[in-house]
């Protein structure tokens, strides 16, 4: 095991928008500050390709080329970003020690980013296809989709309101789910049904996606009949879209018992304090209603400054200089 020597600060683990933002406040703080991420810097943002909605974006950028300058950001005061995979987590007493493969890592508050990711569909294509017509996110991607037939996957309340916020941009959206009737509340339902640009493929699941670039058709098959369809692509472009909302997976397994958790999402609160003394929580891994680039950065910059005031509480807490 090799053992870092230097006692930080602030440990956040997950450099996506929550943790690199987490880690610009507290540099820029004079704290001394990791950031541990396991695969690379910017989270779900790094595959998007394109992002619209975050304020001083530039137009054409995507989320790779964003990412990289949160990091270039942190790394301007004085935060360092490693790339581990955490697996052991201590997170009692005074200082908290967190091992990953070969390394371990300790300091005396933590910062909780690890995000949460869309349930995949596990289908052949899906992962092709990521960002070149199959999206998770309708606030990020749909206005690519203007005038395009589109497809939901899902049946709960989440892909049914995203259906009809879809429908802003969507020439036709039809909802595929793999029961014979809807999971989201009547009144969602209600509302989606009314809605002359929906349409429902009930009892039907999707099982393969294709195309030459860009996702142009969509395979699917009636679970009660056995019947398979091709759903091609219409108009110009030759694409079509798929938004896929079959549920998000927290990455939180590690905390069971150990950390608060709702339906497996970290209970925090304004503050980004969690039940454990000096640990805190920021972006899609806690408990929240809406789940952006700009809100993860905000539960950053607001852990970031929690963690700060906990250190200062007791200046033994700190590691002034270190």
């Amino acid at each position: 095991m090799d053992k870092i020597n230097k006692i930080y600060d602030v440990i956040i683990v997950g450099g996506g928008p929550a943790g690199l933002s987490a880690a610009i406040y507290a540099g820029r703080a004079n704290l001394s500050v990791v950031v541990i991420e396991k695969e690379g810097e910017g989270g779900q943002i790094a595959t998007a390709s394109s992002v619209e909605n975050y304020p001083g974006g530039l137009a054409g950028e995507d989320g790779a080329v964003l990412a990289t300058r949160m990091a270039e950001q942190c790394r301007s005061f004085g935060a360092e970003i490693v790339y581990a995979n955490v697996k052991e987590y201590e997170l009692e007493g005074d200082i908290k020690t967190l091992r990953a493969y070969g390394k371990e890592f300790r300091g005396r508050a933590v910062i909780i980013a690890t995000g949460s990711a869309p349930a995949r569909l596990g289908v052949v294509g899906e992962e092709e296809f990521t960002g070149r017509g199959v999206s998770y996110c309708a606030t990020c991607d749909g206005p690519f989709f203007k005038g395009v037939e589109i497809f939901v996957a899902g049946g709960g309340d989440s892909a049914v309101e995203e259906a009809m916020y879809l429908t802003r941009f969507a020439k036709k959206v039809t909802v595929i789910h793999r029961r014979d009737s809807l999971r989201a509340a009547k009144s969602i339902q209600d509302k989606a049904m009314a809605n002359e640009k929906i349409e429902f493929m009930l009892d039907t699941v999707v099982k393969e996606l294709k195309g030459s670039g860009l996702l142009g058709t969509i395979i699917t098959e009636n679970v009660k009949t056995g019947e398979v369809k091709e759903l091609h692509a219409t108009g110009e472009t030759g694409m079509t879209g798929l938004f896929v909302f079959v549920g998000m997976k927290p990455s939180t397994d590690m905390f069971e018992g150990i950390i608060k958790l709702e339906n497996g999402y970290i209970l925090t609160d304004e503050d980004m304090r969690t039940n454990l003394s000096g640990v805190f929580a920021a972006g899609d891994v806690r408990k929240k209603s809406l789940r952006q680039v700009i809100t993860a950065a905000a539960d950053g910059a607001i852990a970031a400054a929690s963690a700060d005031k906990w250190l200062n509480e007791d200046t033994d807490k700190r590691v002034w200089g270190a």
